[in-house]
């Protein structure tokens, strides 16, 4: 998925409310971010991603506040 399909699915996923998937495409960010070393975009996307997966407790926010914590932006 390039760019510009993530930001799509992500306005559809925002305005279809669907947490479970936008913890997912969040993610997704994160990681295409942190490939091109642009860290702070990836941190970026990983508090998004971990905001949405403590809201609908999803098993993904302990490692997704583990990545947090490894790039010193939590705690």
């Amino acid at each position: 998925m390039d760019s510009a399909e993530l930001d799509a699915a992500l306005i559809d996923a925002h305005e279809a409310g669907d947490n479970r998937r936008l913890v997912k495409l969040y993610t997704s960010a994160a990681n295409l971010a942190e490939s091109a070393g642009e860290i702070d975009a990836c941190c970026f996307h990983l508090t998004q991603a971990y905001v949405f997966a403590l809201a609908c407790g999803a098993r993904q926010a302990g490692s997704l506040h583990a990545r947090l914590l490894a790039h010193g932006r939590e705690e």
